[in-house]
């Protein structure tokens, strides 16, 4: 997968649209309007803020189906991500959780969206909702069946999870990209907000190979220049929230902040490689 050519840029900032409970979630209020309308909020300011693209997520629909959602709940996000795409255009991604990765992938194949997160493609993870199996033979298959070029992140020992099946990073990364076919490698910390260790960043770096390394969760203005050591890009979310808190709205603000903060490191990087590229020849 090149990120270039999806994001524009080869260390892609990748904000998040929690979505308001949807239909027929535990604490769905009855307002379609304010779920849209708080959603194109917060994708216009994480656009305006800078960043590379976006993921919309069902997030408050907790507690979570392990596998397939409602019809309901396709239907309104095929919508909103329908407005979202009218109204931004930086490229757009889709998690439906916790794990309805057919859906997903059929909700971006048919709004033009670039990609999906799937939190479980190999493997066995014990979860709060059960056991969750894999989904990469089903998942492929149906991509190549709706002729899709939609691009599958998938994450590697998901959060909030336990592995049944291999716990070891470095053979759980190399199963996920040569068996499960993963385009992106996705990696967190234990709970949401929690960001992946440096040795583990490392470790699935160098299991990775080409294939691209993103940080899922806990990244911030503070860590962020740390992570990005051994990946390639961040999906940011609760500390670009008001006060930082995963509940609260957008903060234009805190959004600047941090993607100032990573390109500005960024480009510190690349004029100390050209400074010590120049030392060499001489």
């Amino acid at each position: 997968m090149n990120l270039q050519q999806i994001f524009n840029t080869t260390t892609p900032i990748i904000g998040v649209v929690h979505l308001l409970p949807l239909p027929t979630s535990a604490r769905w209020g009855g307002s379609l309007k304010g779920i849209i309308d708080r959603a194109e909020q917060e994708a216009v300011a994480l656009a305006s803020g800078g960043v590379d693209g976006l993921i919309v997520e069902n997030f408050f629909d907790a507690p979570f189906p392990k596998s397939r959602v409602d019809p309901a709940v396709v239907s309104v996000m095929t919508t909103i991500v329908s407005r979202l795409m009218q109204l931004i255009s930086i490229p757009i991604g889709i998690n439906v959780l916790r794990n309805d990765s057919l859906s997903a992938m059929a909700i971006a194949s048919c709004t033009g969206a670039a990609f999906i997160r799937v939190n479980v493609l190999s493997g066995v993870m014990a979860t709060d909702q059960g056991l969750i199996e894999g989904c990469a033979y089903e998942l492929l298959r149906y991509r190549r069946e709706l002729g899709s070029n939609v691009k599958i992140l998938a994450d590697v020992l998901v959060k909030h999870a336990q592995p049944l099946s291999s716990s070891d990073l470095t053979t759980a990364v190399r199963e996920t990209i040569d068996r499960g076919l993963a385009d992106a490698i996705i990696l967190s910390g234990a709970v949401t907000g929690s960001p992946p260790s440096l040795d583990d960043l490392q470790q699935a770096k160098a299991a990775a190979g080409s294939t691209p390394i993103i940080i899922g969760s806990g990244a911030d203005y503070h860590n962020i220049n740390s992570l990005m050591q051994f990946a390639d890009g961040a999906i940011v979310s609760s500390s670009l929230k008001r006060q930082g808190k995963i509940e609260n709205s957008i903060d234009p603000i805190r959004v600047s902040q941090f993607v100032e903060t990573l390109r500005q490191d960024i480009a510190n990087r690349s004029v100390q490689r050209a400074i010590d590229s120049m030392k060499i020849h001489k």
